[in-house]
């Protein structure tokens, strides 16, 4: 076996009652559960185990709920002396990854993800900025589509180029209309609107990213211990004040997903693990590398089968 990459997922993963099994069996995994609660000053595990799902799908709600999860699930992994080569998180998900890789801590992270969940929804009025899948086209013919859509009916941007065939555009409500409508006109496949609360990784998000540059001023971000790919270089990072710089500049950047997998093949990963609620990550990486080997962790079953494939039992 070559080396190992653990994966965190992004907004859109969430679910009710993800974790909870885990958390009931496992004293590390419910720990960072209570932290969560003890840092944000309420009930996050009540919402996340057995709460409301319009609740859970704020995005001020979704980002540390999804945060505390994925951590919980990698403090099974390290428990039980599974340990990882490269790191690497889907928009929300590298906070995950920092933390796993020893750059910020879960509670500074758990405020910051909080902030910055609510800072993003604030960017843009509701119901003025959107997203959508677009399927089966090329990532230059797309972005072509976008300067076009722009330029006819307002500002529409690639957000997150997921997989081969999978991109995700991000804008203002006619500009992504308009781009949709044209991308169909160019061969796209398909184009699928997304339930989103506002135009995540587009450079409408500005307003948020310069909240959050200010707040990530102030925390304390180490090198990180186990290498962490960023999404908007898809590159290893690993100066402290480059650390701070990208989830700056993240916010409103396109997510590098798939750049991001192929470094991490590239540098010789052949066993994925995801953790977190879902396989999202683990589908978008066979799309990518169909020789890897894929391990989403979210319950009992899949962490035994994980360790087991890890330790080659």
């Amino acid at each position: 076996m070559g080396k190992i990459a653990i994966l965190f997922p992004g907004q859109g993963s969430q679910q009710v009652g993800m974790g909870k099994e885990l958390a009931e069996a496992y004293e590390a995994s419910q720990a960072v559960y209570t932290e969560a609660d003890t840092v944000l000053g309420e009930s996050l595990s009540s919402l996340i185990f057995t709460g409301d799902d319009e609740e859970l799908k704020r995005t001020e709600n979704t980002q540390p709920a999804l945060l505390t999860t994925s951590i919980a699930i990698w403090n099974l992994l390290k428990e039980k002396d599974v340990a990882a080569d490269y790191a690497a998180g889907h928009s929300l998900g590298e906070y995950s990854a920092l933390v796993a890789g020893g750059a910020m801590t879960f509670a500074d992270a758990c405020v910051a993800v909080r902030k910055r969940g609510r800072w993003m929804e604030e960017a843009v009025p509701k119901g003025q900025g959107t997203m959508a899948a677009v399927l089966g086209m090329e990532r230059e013919a797309l972005v072509a589509v976008t300067q076009e859509a722009t330029a006819q009916a307002g500002i529409v941007e690639p957000a997150n180029f997921n997989c081969p065939g999978q991109i995700v555009i991000s804008g203002t409500a006619e500009g992504v209309a308009a781009a949709s409508a044209l991308a169909k006109e160019k061969g796209a496949k398909r184009v699928i609107p997304l339930s989103v609360s506002g135009p995540f990784h587009s450079s409408l998000m500005k307003p948020a990213a310069e909240k959050m540059k200010q707040h990530l001023a102030e925390v304390p971000v180490a090198a990180p211990k186990i290498p962490v790919i960023a999404n908007v270089t898809a590159a290893e990072v690993s100066e402290p004040a480059e650390v701070k710089q990208l989830l700056y500049q993240q916010i409103y950047s396109p997510v590098l997903w798939e750049d991001s997998v192929q470094k991490l093949v590239d540098l010789g990963v052949d066993l994925f693990i995801e953790a977190g609620p879902g396989k999202v990550l683990s589908g978008l990486v066979k799309k990518i590398s169909r020789r890897a080997v894929v391990l989403p962790i979210y319950d009992k079953e899949t962490l035994e089968k994980a360790i087991a494939t890890v330790k080659g039992e």
